[in-house]
């Protein structure tokens, strides 16, 4: 790749010597692959730590310090030779807390952490370092499914296009990065039928038909012929709607952030909460007013 490309452009990678650690590493380098960019592999230790015994070169090595050393051979095994890729140790009260200031302090485009998982059927549920940074991030969050392992770039994007604030964001991220790499692109609106009567069952599939195509129009003006499409599903709730679709090994799913949330400032909302829970692939929350995954 593109070293020089690689350096200026760059993704945060929240890392921690464990399993959460490697699935973050192995999304970043799908997308790094994917975008022709470089690696911030990010380290967070306590900005204090106990000293542990002399080292065999009879200087004294803090815990943390022997930690670093050990979290670096591990991390760095995990990068092919085709990705540019810095370690980096940040001091800071909170995991999320330095990885923000990481991305913030080298204009990162994204933040790539692996997410928590306390069930054996469900591959995503939002840890405290993710519902953190789901919080406060200025920047866009990309979740790593648990255990995942594909490092080959990506295959194929999808948005989620409802008409909500945070929906234009990530919309346009997708479009975006979607044409710079020449991507098929995949425009979905998700329609959940619990809460309707059935007679309004029909006009919301419609309405959602109607948005959908809007959209795709608009998106094809930005992309070669045959590259986006458009789809509609629902069900008797999104974890249906979702369950309906068919998903790619090198998918990407890119969701705006809650209307709920501060200004260029990430939140998870509700419908988002349900769509992470039932994804198969990862996913990027985007703030409202972002450039991420772009030049």
């Amino acid at each position: 790749m593109d070293t020089d490309r690689g350096s200026r452009m760059r993704y945060v990678v929240g890392y921690q010597p464990d399993e959460r650690g490697a699935d973050a590493v192995a999304l970043a380098v799908a997308i790094a692959r994917t975008q022709g960019t470089g690696l911030d592999i990010v380290y967070v230790v306590a900005d204090s730590a106990p000293f542990a015994a002399l080292s065999s070169e009879g200087k004294r090595a803090s815990a943390s310090e022997q930690d670093v050393v050990t979290a670096r051979r591990e991390a760095l095994k995990l990068i092919p030779s085709d990705v540019h890729a810095e370690f980096k140790v940040r001091a800071a009260d909170s995991f999320a807390e330095g990885l923000i200031a990481a991305g913030e302090e080298s204009g990162a485009r994204l933040i790539v952490i692996g997410a928590s998982s306390n069930s054996l059927f469900k591959r995503f549920t939002v840890g405290s370092v993710a519902n953190a940074l789901l919080h406060a991030s200025p920047i866009p969050v990309a979740l790593a499914p648990r255990g995942y392992q594909r490092t080959e770039p990506l295959t194929r994007l999808t948005a989620f296009i409802g008409e909500r604030q945070g929906a234009q964001a990530a919309r346009d991220v997708a479009l975006n990065a979607a044409s710079r790499r020449g991507l098929q692109l995949r425009l979905v609106s998700l329609v959940s039928l619990d809460t309707r009567e059935d007679s309004d069952s029909g006009e919301a599939i419609h309405s959602a038909h109607l948005h959908a195509n809007s959209v795709l129009a608009s998106a094809a003006t930005e992309l070669p012929p045959g590259k986006a499409t458009v789809t509609v599903a629902h069900g008797r709730n999104i974890e249906e709607a979702i369950d309906s679709l068919d998903w790619d090994d090198g998918e990407l799913v890119v969701m705006g952030s809650s209307r709920l949330a501060q200004h260029n400032r990430l939140f998870l909302g509700a419908t988002a909460h349900k769509v992470l829970r039932s994804l198969p692939v990862p996913m990027v929350v985007v703030p409202r007013e972002v450039d991420g995954l772009r030049e």
